[in-house]
């Protein structure tokens, strides 16, 4: 492996540090965080700095070099169009503190942005402010907090959610001060109604749930669950993480939901990888509008005062709303991800329907390859997995249940996910949800073609039949091999050993 520390050329040779700002700036460092000797910098070329990073690039993985089927987190192909898009000087070298009149065009956007969210969700209003689905759900139990605060009832102190929650879901109320109530899945690992109606009573905030669940599988009760909600006083919070499944199928509002959070990095094609950024926006019924997070796009009929604009006719603005909970992100979300998403839209608009069809079909598709051959017992056929759904038909996503694998042969889910590196793949999620025991979640997404699909299966089978030591002492190939990652959580290298 290339080192950067290695390099050992003339000594001041390089590119040199600027100069301080002021000459006397070092004397207000204190002497303890003084360096006692000179930094041991490498001294590289040029050339030698270029093929160091262009290796260590080679050594990624992501969805530009492979099948990315990490369930639930909806790896797929970024349009590049939108990183043109993005990168225009009117988009990306604009600053937050900028007046309105020099930002009507992002201004714009951000508007549009928000009302295609709304409509595509069943929603009133929309906040492009949170910047992480995470986020977004803290947002939206803050705002459902705000809204029993105002109606004299801060004593709804309670969160439902089923057990195959996301688990930011009971996360993010807990950071509201909500006590969480899990509620467990029927057997066919859908809600059960009858859980649900033991568990609402007058303390009963919000009930946060996913449509379709982490399993894939649609909620066909999803209506009755909200009712039961309501009725209770309590408020609907659906988790946008599945929204693949649904867009321009159905909607949230439609289910009975009266909040939801979307991630632009998921169903919108915002790029997901790399840490970010990410965008989790939020939107809400019209009775929790007011709560929003500040500010929001707002826009009027442009007058002869007014600057010229974008030329649409209209004016546009930041507003804050009348109760808003306050701000949740320092300026006003990940802009860039914002347009990102808002080139996706408008690019493809109403065929994004297409988009949820064939994420749809090729879950299913993928899932009847895997499972084809599970009922085979025959002597030489290696175990297979079972399914970790029992459904006919999934949506975006669907899991494997490894049991029989890992009876059979020791090999257990993970060891089949690391196997699956050595093959050029990035593992599925492993182990989530956790209703399901030796779990691998997959989502091909609809970016994929039937001959990768099809390659997918054929591998994935295969390692079923191979030795399986082999599969336990998996990957054999990758850069780092099998890691102990309690002992790497714990212990962080967070320095080179040349410092």
């Amino acid at each position: 492996m290339s080192s950067v520390f290695d390099f050992n050329g003339a000594p001041g040779s390089g590119w040199s540090q600027p100069e301080p700002i002021r000459r006397d700036a070092g004397k207000n460092i204190p002497n303890s965080m003084r360096r006692n000797a000179l930094p041991r910098w490498p001294r590289a070329s040029e050339p030698e700095l270029v093929r160091h990073y262009t290796l260590l690039s080679q050594r990624n993985f992501g969805i530009d070099t492979g099948f990315y089927p990490l369930g639930s987190c909806t790896m797929k192909h970024n349009p590049r169009i939108n990183e043109r898009i993005v990168q225009m000087p009117g988009i990306d070298r604009i600053h937050p503190l900028q007046p309105d009149r020099q930002v009507q065009g992002l201004l714009a956007i951000y508007y549009e942005m928000q009302d295609m969210l709304s409509i595509c969700a069943g929603m009133d209003s929309v906040t492009l402010q949170p910047v992480a689905g995470a986020q977004g759900e803290f947002t939206a139990i803050r705002c459902i907090q705000e809204y029993h605060n105002s109606n004299g009832e801060g004593n709804r102190n309670k969160v439902i959610v089923p057990d195959s929650a996301h688990g930011t879901n009971p996360a993010s109320a807990a950071m509201c001060g909500y006590e969480i109530v899990e509620i467990p899945s029927g057997p066919d690992g859908r809600i059960d109604l009858q859980a649900l109606r033991a568990a609402v009573d007058d303390e009963t905030a919000a009930m946060m749930i996913t449509n379709p669940s982490t399993l894939g599988v649609f909620e066909p009760e999803i209506a009755e669950a909200a009712r039961i909600v309501h009725e209770a006083g309590g408020q609907m919070y659906y988790d946008g993480a599945n929204f693949n499944a649904i867009l321009g199928k159905t909607d949230p509002g439609r289910m009975g939901f009266d909040a939801v959070h979307y991630n632009l990095h998921k169903t919108f094609s915002q790029p997901h990888g790399g840490g970010g950024p990410g965008s989790g926006p939020i939107g809400v019924k019209s009775h929790l509008a007011k709560y929003l997070p500040s500010p929001i796009a707002a826009r009027r009929e442009r007058t002869e005062d007014d600057p010229q604009g974008v030329g649409d006719g209209f004016w546009y603005s930041w507003e804050d709303p009348e109760s808003s909970i306050g701000k949740v992100q320092q300026w006003n979300g990940n802009a860039g991800a914002v347009v990102r998403a808002w080139a996706f839209y408008r690019r493809y608009g109403r065929d994004l329907e297409r988009m949820s069809e064939h994420a749809v079909l090729n879950a299913n598709y993928l899932r009847h390859r895997i499972m084809r051959n599970h009922n085979d017992t025959a002597e030489g056929k290696p175990p297979m997995p079972k399914d970790g759904a029992p459904a006919d038909v999934v949506k975006h996503e669907f899991t494997l249940d490894m049991t029989p694998v890992k009876d059979a042969t020791g090999v257990t889910a993970k060891d089949v996910a690391k196997r699956l590196l050595d093959y050029g793949y990035m593992a599925p999620t492993l182990y989530f949800p956790q209703i399901v025991p030796e779990c691998l979640m997959l989502e091909p997404t609809e970016t994929e073609s039937k001959d990768v699909l099809d390659k997918f299966a054929e591998d994935f089978l295969s390692i079923l039949s191979e030795d399986p030591e082999i599969v336990k002492n998996a990957p054999h190939t990758t850069p780092v091999r099998r890691v102990d990652e309690v002992l790497a959580a714990r212990q962080l290298i967070l320095r080179h050993p040349c410092e």
